[in-house]
């Protein structure tokens, strides 16, 4: 086991309610579960985002925590969030890093693999 590791797992959800598509908005949740796997604690102080649409456009998102929180997890502990954000496309992606503090002093990013946002059934 890695001393400073983390698994990342998302759930996205597309809201039919809250978009408005012939205004291209198209609004989207995603619930994160954060795990640490490793063998020290850590506290996760700020994260970063890049959210891409299917037109390509970009936008980087950076700040302190995640949701107004900065949880600090030991070996074996999980925190999930539910956050949002809108598209102006049906479709789009997001990606990004944790950066976190371990109790030890060490610092280091935490990648967060690439999520689809999508409606339902749009891909095949």
């Amino acid at each position: 086991m890695a001393a400073y590791d983390f698994a990342i797992n998302v759930r996205t959800q597309y809201l039919p309610e809250q978009s408005k598509p012939e205004r291209t908005l198209h609004v989207f949740t995603y619930t994160i579960t954060i795990k640490n796997t490793g063998d020290v604690p850590a506290q996760l102080i700020s994260r970063h985002w890049v959210i891409t649409d299917a037109n390509g456009k970009t936008q980087e998102v950076r700040g302190l925590g995640v949701v107004g929180h900065q949880p600090l997890l030991k070996p074996g502990e999980e925190f999930e969030y539910t956050s949002g954000t809108q598209l102006e496309t049906a479709q789009g992606s997001m990606t990004g890093e944790y950066f976190f503090v371990a109790e030890d002093g060490h610092r280091f990013e935490v990648p967060i693999p690439e999520f689809v946002l999508s409606l339902p059934h749009a891909l095949h």
